[in-house]
């Protein structure tokens, strides 16, 4: 069984904006928490998730991409726009997590609504997930006990604007091993758009 998602993986120069994002952030906290409180994704794993699908057979593989090739030929290339540096889940407290939100652009919404209703008639999806995609790109996970270790008045507020652009080209089917030292992902399968 392999664990596999889908996913649209970023230019370096964008993931090495990110990586500068995550630097200022991190001088914002106490410095004797930083290491403990969060787990910032390794440059390489910094991605935008499309559909995450769960554990799937080896033969089952093709037909994963078999859809998400079909989806990616239907659509063509297009532009998509970093909006701001926040905590995420919105409305989530304690916060679980610190994210970059995306724009909700017409042609991402499209793509990730195709790939859901596919895989699920494909009878690849078991799980379907209830919740609206909710476009961003996770940069690191807070522990909530440490969270909790800091008054409340000393939290940092990281609501920052940002306003990175790139072309998405392609959709990735990804496999994620999960390790001791955290998830490692590598690409299956690259479907170029249009």
């Amino acid at each position: 069984m392999r664990r596999i998602f889908i996913a649209i993986n970023l230019p370096d120069k964008i993931k090495t904006e990110l990586e500068n994002l995550e630097k200022e952030t991190n001088d914002l906290f106490p410095q004797e928490l930083r290491e403990e409180m969060m787990r910032w994704l390794k440059k390489e794993n910094i991605h935008l998730t499309l559909l995450f699908i769960g554990y799937v057979k080896d033969e089952e593989i093709p037909q994963v991409c078999q859809v998400v090739k079909k989806i990616a030929q239907t659509q063509r290339p297009f532009s998509l726009k970093f909006e701001k540096l926040c905590y995420g889940p919105p409305k989530t407290s304690p916060p679980r997590l610190i994210w970059t939100d995306i724009e909700k652009k017409p042609e991402l919404l499209e793509i990730a609504k195709k790939l859901k209703k596919d895989m699920a008639e494909a009878g690849i999806l078991k799980r379907i997930e209830k919740r609206e995609f909710s476009p961003h790109i996770t940069l690191a996970r807070i522990k909530t006990w440490y969270w909790r270790k800091i008054e409340p008045e000393e939290r940092p507020e990281i609501e920052k604007e940002i306003d990175f652009n790139f072309e998405v080209k392609s959709i990735e089917v990804m496999e994620s091993k999960l390790k001791r030292t955290g998830a490692e992902y590598s690409v299956v399968e690259s479907m170029t758009l249009g």
